[in-house]
This record gives structure tokens, sequence and C-alpha cells, in this order.
């Protein structure tokens, strides 16, 4: 495992990036087949081997500053921070939280990933605005140097900076997606883009919480302060990947809307706090999912069964009589209404699943 630690150390390595995607893919396997087999003369060594990934892929511990990094006093975009840090809007969507960030470059993709989860015309006029304020101090937008994420389409999510300022930008990256061999023959699928998504993702962004109830029922957990949650919310998210995919191979309508609806669940349970704004770019994107959903509920249907689905949102009071394990926070949003639905309410064939939902607690 010596070469295989070394290499994944290796910053802005595209091989290096290759090779951590290759690895989630075998620890998804592997997990999948052990339940599958819990017999198999394998298991203990396999069990062995899963403990090695599991150490193998466990993001790099913070560096500690040495003192050659820029200091915050010294930030050529300290005009940016103070903005962003001050402005009431931006508050209202991202809670009171200061930015982090040391360095320029840090602090470039800490802003420009937060833009992605306040509403859509909003971070257009805030990405306006950093362009222009790094363009102040001698830095331009740079679409050539992207950090590239595994998805079923190509797209640019911001750019990085040339210039006095170097840094990547972020996209999405449909061949990187196909690089990973353990889904080439279902490049175009939608589970598999947001497995591979989300667990590149989760290593870049460290806001990032989930509220799955099979892994964690009582909490909004973090996953960066929490990794043994980080790889138990994407061991989950990948058995679901795995079930959805079968199903869809028995190609029964009713059995590939049961595992959409996990699948679908999981996807949602990945999270910011307080939840991204519905019309943001990421809650769009995860938005995405429940199109599919829509789509096989009426696949379920014309297949002759009896199907509702419903996407929980509003007064939290009105809809609490079809949820079950609700978590509540006390920020973002409006007191007394939904957040964010989790998992849909269904009801198929006259049985009845809750759905889920965070929601902003009442008290002002």
């Amino acid at each position: 495992m010596q070469h295989l630690h070394q290499l994944l150390e290796i910053k802005n390595s595209e091989l290096a990036h290759l090779l951590r995607l290759s690895l989630y893919g075998l620890e998804a396997t592997l997990n999948q087949a052990r339940t599958e087999f819990p017999l198999d003369a394998g298991a203990k060594v396999c069990d062995d081997l899963l403990q090695e990934l599991h150490s193998l892929l466990q993001p790099a511990p913070p560096q500690q500053n040495t003192g050659w990094e820029d200091a915050p006093d010294d930030l050529k975009l300290s005009r940016l921070r103070e903005a962003f840090d001050s402005d009431l809007e931006l508050s209202y969507y991202l809670g009171n939280s200061q930015l982090q960030s040391q360095t320029d470059s840090d602090l470039w993709n800490e802003i420009q990933r937060k833009l992605l989860r306040i509403p859509e015309d909003l971070a257009a006029s805030w990405r306006q605005h950093t362009l222009d304020l790094a363009q102040e101090v001698g830095a331009i937008a740079d679409n050539s140097n992207l950090f590239q994420l595994p998805f079923i389409r190509d797209e640019i999510i911001y750019p990085g900076l040339s210039g006095t300022i170097q840094t990547q930008g972020l996209s999405l990256s449909q061949q990187v997606l196909l690089n990973s061999q353990i889904i080439q023959d279902n490049a175009s699928d939608l589970p598999a883009g947001f497995l591979y998504l989300y667990m590149n993702f989760i290593e870049i962004e460290p806001d990032l919480h989930h509220a799955l109830k099979s892994v964690f029922s009582f909490d909004v957990i973090s996953l960066d302060s929490k990794p043994e949650q980080r790889n138990q919310y994407i061991d989950a998210l990948s058995d679901r990947f795995q079930r959805t995919q079968k199903a869809e191979e028995n190609a029964d309508p009713l059995s590939i809307l049961c595992a959409w609806i996990d699948m679908d669940e999981a996807i949602h349970s990945l999270v910011f706090v307080p939840p991204a704004e519905r019309y943001s770019w990421w809650g769009k994107l995860q938005h995405e999912s429940r199109r599919i959903l829509k789509k096989v509920t009426n696949q379920a249907i014309n297949a002759g069964n009896e199907v509702r689905i419903r996407q929980l949102s509003g007064l939290y009071a009105d809809i609490c009589a079809l949820s079950k394990d609700d978590l509540q926070l006390d920020c973002g949003g409006i007191p007394g209404e939904v957040l964010t639905c989790l998992r849909v309410y269904a009801r198929i064939n006259q049985e009845e699943s809750p759905g889920r939902v965070i929601f902003r607690s009442s008290r002002k």
C-alpha cells in the first residue's frame, strides 16, 4: 500500500485523482459483495482489506500554518473577504459563520463554493463582484485550470484565477466519470454520477453534513469533524446505488420506484447547515434526482400500481402528519417552515411510507 499512499498524497495530480476514484469503486463493490456473501471463505480477509481501503482513503489532515502562507491581513483579496463576511443577505442563506481561509487561493475557492448554496441570481451578482475585485489586484478569470469532478455531463461550475493569484476553478466532467472502470457501462447513469460526484465533493468541501437516517437518525452530522460518519454515509450511498442498478436490471417498475425513493433520500441527505436554497446551484443539482423519481413514478403507475409521491415543503405544521423522525435547526429560512425535504412521502398500493424533512425551529 506504500506506493498507493504516496500517489494519493500528490496534489493536483490527475493520476492521483483517478486512483482515488478507482479505489472508491473497489470499496463500494467489496462492501456490496460482502453483504451478499457473508459466509464466503474470503470474508475475513475481505474485511481486513476494507479496513485498509478506509484508512487509505481518509482525507489528509489540514496542514498546520508554517508561517510561509499569507496571513489573513496580507491577503490580496482582503476587500473581498470583508465584503463577503459583512453581507447580511448572504448570512441569511449561509448562516453567521465567517470565512476560514488563510490564503488567496483557498479564499477564492471557499467563497465560490459558498455561492453554490444561495439563489442563482444572487450568486451570479456576487460571482461578478468577486471577479471585479480579483481584477483590481491583478488576477483574471481562468477557465483552463479546473479541478474536475466526475458527473454525467461537462460543466464549468466556477473559474479559477491566473495572474497575481494562481488557483484552480471547479468543473463537472463526464470523461472523469468514464475513466472510473466500475461504471463505464453506466456512464450516463444519474445514480452513478451522484455517487462519484459526492465522493469527490466531500473531499474538497468541509462544510458538508449528512442527515441520512439509516446512518444516524438524531442530528445533522458534520462529515469533516466525524470521518467515521463520512465513511458510513458513502457506504450507504454506494449500497443504494447498487440496489438501484439491480432493480433496473430486473425491470420491475415497482422495485425500481422503491429503490429510487431510497437513492433519492441518500442524495438529498447530503446537506449544508443551513441547507442550500432550493433554487441554488446545489439545490437544482439535487433536484435532478427528483425529476428521475417522477419519471419512474409514472412508469409504476402505467404498470397498474396506485402511487402517490409528495415532496414535502411549506409550513411544517401543515406536513408533519406525513413525515417522521424530522430534524430541527435554529438557522436558515423562515421560522416554522420546512428547509429541505430529505425523503419524499409515498403511498404505494395503499401502503404509506412517511417522508422526512429538516425544518426551522418556530422560535424567533
